[in-house]
């Protein structure tokens, strides 16, 4: 079983995002550093890895050009600071509780500490540094509070907010961001990136990024989820249709039970719908008939998760369901 990739706060180097970091070591340069930073992209591109190459780095950890325009070693004290969560002038805000449980989402007592934090003068550093992992996982209440935050910028403080969909932000957060925009990077790379970190073979290692959409990280978790068993389960199940294999299909609701359920639930719902947009594209350019089905069961499909989760449905159910209508599309 291949691992998890590693936290970002323990990751030193950061490829094919240079132009991103070459904009904020401008900014630096020019004494232009904006106190808050909105870093956006879809998630796996390193837009959480950039983020703690920033904070070391306006936390006085010493350049390492080995790792980077951004670089810092990470036997620097500010680098082991950093990595054991220690650093006094750092603060970090996710979706993990004080007892290391991950909350559905970010709230609004965690942002108001960003106040008290900014208050106070540097302890040992240039800066006090934050970073909010997700911006999206913010509810309403956290992002006006986060608003007001940035609405009064600190001294000597600098924001860097990680963000997979900016689009969802309110706009006046946006509009007092300066944004780092990461790019995909090619599915070579990413396949390449994915085969020397881990056991992929380079078939598996090249379907992974193409899954991912050109996100490194975000290839590498997907191995680790077991993306790959899931993508060949859809598969199968695609290809017998109309008929069902409904051993095949009740061995993967074992899967949807326990705290993993959910991410085995929306990963072969995601693979399920990844192939079927194939399959209409493929069935439109060739002018077959029977696409409206299958773009209603692909839709349904894409929604299938958050519904599922925001009504606390039974994913076996739901799974059936879906399969239900998959039949229906395959018979027109």
């Amino acid at each position: 079983m291949n691992e998890a990739p590693p936290h970002p706060r323990d990751v030193f180097d950061l490829i094919g995002q240079e132009v991103a970091e070459a904009a904020f070591a401008d900014a630096e340069a020019r004494g232009r550093l904006h106190h808050a930073w909105l870093i956006s992209g879809p998630q796996g591109l390193g837009k959480a890895t950039l983020a703690y190459r920033i904070a070391r780095r306006l936390l006085g950890a010493a350049p390492d050009p080995r790792h980077g325009l951004m670089g810092a070693s990470p036997g620097d004290p500010v680098s082991r600071l950093v990595a054991q969560d220690a650093h006094p002038d750092l603060m970090v805000i996710d979706r993990t509780d004080s007892e290391g449980k991950v909350r559905r989402e970010i709230l609004v007592e965690e942002v108001r500490r960003l106040n008290e934090f900014f208050s106070k003068s540097p302890a040992s550093a240039p800066y006090r540094v934050a970073i909010v992992d997700a911006a999206d996982d913010l509810n309403r209440n956290a992002a006006n509070a986060l608003l007001k935050t940035l609405e009064e910028p600190p001294t000597l403080g600098v924001l860097l907010l990680v963000c997979h969909a900016p689009g969802r932000l309110i706009r006046t957060i946006r509009s007092r961001c300066r944004t780092l925009k990461l790019a995909p990077r090619p599915e070579a790379a990413v396949a390449d990136f994915v085969a020397h970190r881990t056991d992929a073979d380079p078939e598996s290692a090249l379907r992974l990024a193409r899954m991912s959409g050109g996100a490194p990280g975000r290839a590498w978790a997907l191995l680790s989820e077991g993306a790959l068993e899931m993508d060949d389960a859809a598969r199968a199940l695609l290809n017998g249709l109309p008929e069902l294999d409904r051993t095949l299909a009740l061995s993967l609701t074992e899967r949807f039970r326990g705290g993993e359920g959910a991410r085995s639930f929306a990963l072969l719902t995601e693979r399920l719908a990844a192939r079927v947009h194939d399959l209409v594209l493929r069935r439109a350019e060739e002018g077959i008939g029977g696409l409206d089905a299958w773009a209603e069961a692909w839709s349904a499909l894409d929604r299938l998760p958050r519904e599922v989760e925001a009504l606390n449905l039974d994913r076996g159910d739901a799974l059936f369901t879906a399969l239900a209508d998959l039949r229906a599309a395959a018979r027109t």
